[in-house]
């Protein structure tokens, strides 16, 4: 590969080389476009690795992602851009926590559906998200794993045995819905900016 043009390289082995020459003057401060587009789920993770490293090691780093668990996963402070305008910031914790508590979702057999979400709605208090396709019954709860309790003895009392339950913290594709009224699509973008973390992620 050394001898090759770089024209013929994979977008992946581009990335790496993008990276590699950027560290060259070990720059204290770093900006990654996309770096982990094109690479495959393995690359992706060695590349978090290393900006990982990078950013113990005292470098800020700012980098634009279309990959909002990237952007979880890295991210000290996060800005959510749409339509190329700021519409939240924040740490991680602090964007999700604009959405509000825990999810309860639970998945049952089709003819159990009207029950389910009727326990559902009548545990968390307000009228759960239904989608008939997935069989599946949502609704923001806020006593958590109280909830979730009080929901499977009520499915059991009605003799229901959900295919799938579960209490889900807010993800950043939430926010995203949230925020924006749309699913996190193509054109977001979220840039993340980096700090020193002491190791801590």
């Amino acid at each position: 590969a050394a001898k090759r043009p770089i024209k013929t390289y994979s977008g992946g082995m581009r990335r790496r080389l993008d990276l590699a020459a950027s560290l060259i003057i070990k720059p204290k401060v770093l900006f990654l476009d996309e770096p982990t587009t094109g690479l495959d789920p393995r690359g992706r993770q060695e590349m978090w690795g290393v900006i990982d490293e990078l950013v113990k090691g005292g470098v800020t780093l700012l980098l634009t992602t279309q990959y909002l668990e990237e952007a979880d996963q890295l991210a000290d402070s996060i800005a959510v851009i749409d339509t190329g305008k700021v519409i939240a910031r924040g740490t991680s914790d602090e964007l999700k926590r604009q959405v509000g508590g825990e999810r309860l979702e639970v998945i049952v057999e089709s003819a159990q559906l009207t029950q389910a979400i009727e326990i559902v709605k009548s545990v968390a208090g307000v009228e759960p998200t239904v989608d008939q396709g997935l069989r599946k019954v949502s609704a923001a709860v806020n006593t958590g794993s109280t909830a979730l309790i009080q929901v499977l003895r009520n499915l059991d009392d009605a003799q229901i045995h959900p295919l799938d339950i579960a209490l889900k913290r807010p993800s950043l594709d939430d926010v995203f819905l949230s925020l924006t009224g749309h699913a996190a699509e193509e054109k977001k973008e979220i840039d993340v900016k980096a700090k020193k973390r002491g190791g801590k992620k």
